[in-house]
């Protein structure tokens, strides 16, 4: 494959090395991904809370 510049040194990189550089995508994908995060942590713990008191009402 090789390295996409002619010279094998940081000083030609004047840019962003990927598309979505400044746009607004990458922080719509921040946002999404903590919701989901919010979203796991709400619902585990909804479970193991009914799954305590189970477990705390048979003994």
């Amino acid at each position: 494959m090789g390295f996409p510049y002619s010279e094998a040194d940081w000083a030609v990189v004047d840019g962003a090395m990927y598309m979505g550089a400044f746009g607004a995508m990458p922080g719509i994908y921040t946002i999404i991904s903590i919701l989901a995060c919010i979203y796991l942590l709400w619902a585990c713990n909804r479970v193991e809370k009914g799954k305590y008191e189970a477990a705390d009402s048979e003994s």
